[in-house]
């Protein structure tokens, strides 16, 4: 019989959060008697609302939460209603968490860290996995020019960046980078796939008036969010894949890159130094002007090469299957102790 698993995903948003966690619930779901707790996940099964979750709190179940609120939740169902279950947190923050997130934390079952620097900030730490990607989801196009041109966005090679347009996540190192490097290649497009917070509307126009200012408003382009279904579609057709946050936790987007055969530049932030197999995979830059020069460098008859590279990388050392390995065994810890 199939041991009981509750995995929490309470962000109706699809954020990197939720995509590292429909990864790995893909993995698992053959695993254990497994359900999903909140809102959907693409992939996964249906999900099962907090009260029934808390139905099937039965000893031995084991609640795997990412969120704050999904800790508040499974401490209430533990502490206060007095069901006997395990918790399990996944940390993926390389930084200190502040003082509630902090106490949270500490009153863990079980964290599994997605990196050695992210385990130094955290108690209770029963194992290291860093996230892995979906491969069966992310892979090679088989044609890539052919899957770019079939996207409708001109040009002849695509170049994004991926995630939330506002400051942390560099939206505007990556303008900047674009700005300097498109005029070099006039068979580029660049996409910033993502959308804007009420709170960075401004900050969106002063991006899109700098790309007018520089007459590229036709090669810049804003495509919004687009749904996680249809992203490994995007991102397969892409010759590159540019990150350039303030900070990351972690940072899928290369990752997924990566396994679609299709290199990176970003900053030394989140686990990208990791990912880029010192160099073969990806570049590594400082500064906007770094990140054209690299993303130079790729273009200029790097990019097959690179992404060949870095998805056998992708595949052979940051796969989902090995997250979901590596949690399996705190798992059977837990269930080990009783």
């Amino acid at each position: 019989m199939k041991k009981r698993v509750l995995v929490t995903n309470f962000n109706k948003n699809f954020t990197g959060v939720s995509a590292t966690a429909a990864n790995v619930i893909r993995a698992q779901m053959d695993r254990y008697d497994l359900s999903l707790v909140g809102y959907p996940l693409p992939g996964c099964p249906d999900p099962i609302t907090l009260k029934q979750a808390r139905l099937a709190s039965v000893e031995g179940v084991i609640w795997h939460v990412r969120r704050n609120p999904e800790m508040r939740a499974a401490l209430w169902t533990r502490d206060v209603l007095r069901l006997p279950i395990k918790i399990v947190f996944t940390s993926a923050a390389q930084r200190r968490h502040s003082a509630f997130p902090r106490w949270l934390i500490n009153r863990m079952d079980a964290v599994v860290a997605t990196t050695d620097k992210a385990a130094s900030f955290v108690p209770h730490v029963r194992a290291v996995a860093p996230h892995g990607v979906d491969t069966a989801l992310f892979h090679p196009a088989q044609d890539r020019a052919q899957a770019w041109a079939d996207l409708g966005f001109g040009g002849q090679k695509g170049i994004a960046t991926i995630g939330r347009i506002r400051p942390e996540k560099g939206t505007d190192h990556f303008v900047r980078a674009m700005i300097t490097l498109l005029p070099r290649h006039p068979e580029a497009v660049a996409l910033v796939i993502g959308k804007a917070t009420r709170e960075h509307q401004g900050f969106l126009a002063s991006l899109k008036a700098q790309i007018k200012a520089a007459k590229l408003s036709q090669r810049i382009l804003f495509p919004g969010e687009i749904p996680a279904e249809k992203l490994p579609k995007l991102v397969r057709s892409l010759s590159m894949v540019v990150q350039l946050p303030q900070y990351e936790g972690y940072g899928m987007a290369p990752l997924e890159a990566m396994a679609s055969a299709v290199p990176f530049v970003g900053y030394d932030a989140g686990y990208y130094r990791a990912f880029n197999a010192e160099g073969r995979a990806g570049m590594i830059v400082a500064s906007p002007e770094d990140a054209a020069a690299a993303a130079d460098q790729i273009l200029a008859g790097k990019v097959e090469r690179m992404g060949r590279f870095a998805c056998d990388h992708a595949a052979a050392h940051f796969s989902a299957a090995a997250e979901a390995d590596a949690i399996d065994a705190v798992y059977q810890t837990l269930w080990a102790q009783g």
